[in-house]
């Protein structure tokens, strides 16, 4: 796995065999930092990066200059990999948070520009993750929630959904709060 753009393009990050997380593909990073680079300026941005696996879309934000990305991943193994990876990157700005994503939602007093959410496919509920990560007063007012989910799940009937942008299997919805 590598990161693909900013001042740390072409870094690997290179999970242990026995890692189970699915990292989102580099084909549909690209599509997605192709789409945020045109609309924000990363030095002003402040992240969330929940079920952040690899921590790979938060190495991405860190990569382009975001000053202030929180990755939030209870797997021991996928925190502590984060963990190493930020210090062997030397990357400033980013945190690693052990927790259960919806317990942190409960405790969080920080509002973000960008909420990216990233679930195991198989979770329990999963087409009702963006309206519980929405409930909650951590979004910005002109934020926004990027959800990657499988084909099988759409979105377009939420009152808060954007838009959704595919990139093969990889399928990237777009939220605000209304």
């Amino acid at each position: 796995m590598r990161i693909i753009g900013g001042e740390l393009r072409g870094k690997q990050i290179l999970p242990p065999s026995n890692y189970k997380a699915r990292p989102t593909t580099d084909f549909a990073k690209e599509g997605l930092f192709n789409i945020l680079s045109n609309q924000y300026d990363f030095s002003e941005l402040s992240v969330l990066d929940l079920f952040s696996g690899t921590g790979s879309i938060s190495f991405e934000f860190a990569s382009r200059g975001c000053p202030m990305i929180t990755s939030v991943e209870m797997n021991t193994l996928h925190y502590n990999f984060i963990k190493s990876s930020i210090s062997k990157l030397e990357v400033n700005g980013m945190q690693v948070v052990r927790h259960n994503v919806f317990d942190f939602l409960e405790i969080c007093r920080i509002q973000y520009d960008i909420i990216f959410a990233d679930p195991p496919y198989e979770i329990s509920g999963l087409d009702g993750i963006p309206d519980k990560i929405l409930s909650f007063p951590i979004l910005k007012e002109d934020g926004i929630l990027i959800f990657e989910h499988p084909a099988a799940f759409s979105f377009k009937n939420n009152s808060n959904f954007i838009k959704e942008k595919k990139y093969g299997n990889v399928h990237f919805s777009f939220f605000t709060k209304k």
